[in-house]
């Protein structure tokens, strides 16, 4: 059993009584109670980060507008941990998911929140050797992930640690708070505690266990909405998850969009603004950029493409040749959609996802 020491004020800041007048420094044992075994992902020091992001990132209105292909060079690194945006097959980018593929970017580490055909995807490709798991290595109701699983089973991958999904949003959103972790009841008393990176010490308040859930600052987080202005303004329609805090969690953010639109737009509706332009570096347009996956109220999933790669992913030799034919032998994803049938195709989409919406 560890123990550490945490020195605060005590009683400053409080108005009135007794209280008011204590101003010495106490210390307190915070008791270490358990400890996971999973690898620390993602993590930094929070005075560090804030300085980084100080250092690094603008506050200037300019234009971030670039291709995929140079967003991708410019900000994704060998070795980096990466967040990818959206839950499960909804609202994913996927025209920067191909982008990194493509790049045949290594060493990766990603956070597996909600890791389906983003993750399926990056794993096979060779471009993530390391996963920290909340939910991974199945595509839902349409079954398990054969080629993520054999880069697992073969030692081409590693799950690092595990987590919770509601975890992984705290680690987000300790990092937006610009703390070191969060205290939550979550995970106490299971295996999952035993396989992750969080702690749990005796609460100097009840002296009871407390759950201590590290940060995340993700190297770079990727994200698709549905209209932003070139600085970055973002907007988006339906579910967010846990996308606005790991956009303010981030160290470096692309956002795709569906639209790009006026900055006038943006400051006629501020009370729609989900991720503000300060905290992103690249704006990708990219109409269609979550196909296969759902764009709620734009397009629905392409079953029929998932279908497929769900199919010839069950072998090596199927899963290069579906890479071979729509990332690597095609320049962009604009050529990936063409080959995928084009307007036509994410028209019969949009029939499909607006299909019994009615006028809502």
């Amino acid at each position: 059993m560890l123990r550490t020491t945490i020195r605060g004020i005590v009683g400053a800041g409080i108005p009135g009584g007794r209280q008011a007048a204590i101003s010495s420094v106490e210390e307190v044992a915070m008791e270490i109670l358990e400890e996971g075994q999973g690898e620390l992902v993602g993590w930094h020091d929070p005075d560090e980060h804030r300085q980084w992001v100080a250092e690094n990132k603008s506050r200037r209105l300019v234009d971030k507008r670039m291709s995929a292909a140079e967003a991708v060079s410019r900000f994704v690194r060998d070795g980096a941990f990466v967040a990818s945006g959206g839950f499960g097959h909804v609202r994913v980018s996927m025209a920067v998911i191909y982008e990194i593929i493509r790049q045949r970017r290594r060493h990766l580490v990603m956070a597996g929140k909600t890791g389906v055909h983003d993750a399926d995807l990056l794993i096979a490709a060779g471009c993530v050797d390391r996963i920290e798991v909340a939910y991974a290595f199945g595509h839902e109701l349409r079954g398990l992930s054969p080629a993520s699983r054999r880069a697992v089973q073969t030692g081409q991958c590693r799950v690092v640690a595990e987590i919770t999904n509601a975890g992984y949003q705290w680690r987000f959103l300790a990092g937006m708070m610009g703390l070191p972790f969060i205290p939550s009841r979550n995970m106490l008393g299971t295996d999952t505690l035993k396989h992750s990176s969080a702690k749990v010490v005796r609460d100097p308040y009840s002296g009871r266990p407390i759950c201590l859930i590290p940060a995340a600052y993700p190297d770079v987080a990727i994200i698709h909405v549905h209209r932003c202005d070139p600085y970055g303004n973002a907007q988006v329609d339906g579910i967010a998850v846990e996308d606005f805090e790991l956009a303010r969690s981030a160290r470096r953010l692309i956002l795709s969009t569906e639209e790009i639109i006026d900055n006038e737009q943006v400051r006629a509706r501020p009370w729609r603004t989900f991720i503000p332009f300060y905290v992103v570096d690249a704006v990708v347009e990219a109409r269609g950029g979550a196909h296969p996956c759902q764009m709620p109220y734009h397009y629905y999933f392409d079953e029929d493409h998932l279908r497929e790669w769900l199919r010839v992913s069950r072998t090596p030799e199927g899963t290069a040749a579906y890479f071979e034919r729509y990332v690597y032998g095609v320049p962009d994803f604009a050529a990936y959609l063409e080959l995928m049938g084009g307007a036509g195709r994410l028209a019969e989409l949009k029939r499909v996802e607006l299909e019994g919406q009615g006028d809502d």
